[in-house]
């Protein structure tokens, strides 16, 4: 018994195997997924995400922010221009021209705005014209002695009252430059007044529509121009384009000062030709080229332009001419004329026939 649990303790054996049989090697485990790929893909399009909507939350912050200092820049620019017509009216001039200069700084086109300054600009010259100069008779401290510019001042307020432009310009130049600094608030006012109408003067009275245009151009240095005097130096630039292609483009000729003669047909420039009849001219001579070139309904168009100007006993035949060829004349029933024919049943039968006039008459 002993002997069997000697056997029993006794470590196992191992046995042989058969050559025929050979342990089996172990099996790899499948691979897992690579989550980690997953993971930084996903981070990446968070911060992609991320950056997206902060870039797009900006931009909306900023268009807000737009948005705001537009609506505050309206308000302040037409509370200013408010103020400014209320100052105006209580003739604050000063105060009134500083507000509609700042509108115009911050929106040149803030509606009204520069008719205003205008306004106050011209309100200045005229009260200072008008307004007797006062002279302190007590000193507190001692002042230089502004008799020259104060001199010249009274000058050309005297001149501008005369409206003599030319001597009140020479004026206010030696103004300047005696003192740059009197009254300069007035004396911008003044050079505005006189700039403005000598200006304009020179382009409707004088012909000098480069020097009206220049003076005008001067003018805007003290404040913007006024519609009528604006619309004076658009005429003025017309004609000059228009007298730029005088014998070399009727075409732009006609078109040029079709637009001026029929407000300024006596706009003219050193030449002495009016708008009107340099119209009347280049219509004529633009006439025969379309004549020319056998475009008869466009020349008698020409020609009618310039008969309807002034009459031109020379172009009537030509412009005649023209219109038959333009337009031929048609056939109008004439008199109607009762022939008596005899016919064995009845008689005496009328028979009705219509003798052709050939009229042609030159449109209006």
């Amino acid at each position: 018994m002993s002997e069997n649990l000697i056997e029993d303790t006794s470590p196992m054996r191992t046995q042989a195997l058969p050559p025929e049989i050979k342990p089996s090697e172990p099996t790899e485990s499948p691979k897992k997924p690579r989550r980690w790929l997953w993971i930084l893909a996903g981070l990446l399009l968070v911060i992609v995400l991320g950056g997206v909507g902060a870039f797009m939350g900006y931009q909306v912050a900023i268009k807000a922010r737009l948005a705001r200092q537009s609506d505050q820049m309206a308000l302040l620019t037409t509370t200013q221009f408010q103020l400014g017509v209320q100052d105006l009216e209580a003739k604050r001039y000063n105060v009134a021209r500083q507000r509609f200069e700042y509108v115009i700084q911050l929106d040149p086109n803030f509606p009204g705005a520069k008719e205003k300054l205008a306004e106050t600009m011209m309100a200045i010259a005229m009260v200072a014209t008008s307004t007797p100069v006062m002279t302190p008779t007590i000193a507190v401290t001692p002042t230089p002695d502004l008799r020259g510019a104060e001199e010249l001042f009274n000058t050309a307020q005297q001149y501008l009252r005369e409206r003599n432009w030319a001597a009140a310009f020479d004026t206010l130049e030696a103004l300047r430059t005696e003192d740059a600094t009197y009254r300069s608030i007035e004396v911008d006012g003044m050079y505005y007044i006189v700039l403005r109408y000598r200006g304009v003067d020179k382009i409707i009275l004088d012909g000098n529509l480069e020097g009206g245009m220049y003076d005008l151009a001067l003018t805007e240095r003290f404040g913007p121009l006024d519609k009528e005097a604006d619309s004076f130096r658009t005429w003025a630039r017309l004609y000059l384009t228009g007298a730029s292609f005088w014998g070399v483009d009727w075409q732009r000729v006609v078109e040029a000062f079709m637009q001026i003669y029929p407000s300024l047909p006596n706009l003219r420039d050193g030449s002495g030709y009016t708008a009107a009849e340099r119209f009347r001219i280049a219509s004529i001579h633009y006439g025969d080229q379309l004549a020319a070139a056998e475009d008869y309904c466009g020349a008698r168009d020409q020609y009618l332009n310039a008969l309807a100007i002034a009459q031109d006993n020379n172009l009537a035949p030509t412009a005649t001419a023209v219109q038959f060829i333009c337009s031929p004349p048609t056939a109008t029933p004439g008199p109607t004329i009762f022939v008596p024919t005899e016919t064995p049943a009845t008689g005496i039968t009328p028979i009705t026939v219509e003798t052709p006039t050939p009229t042609a008459t030159l449109a209006p």
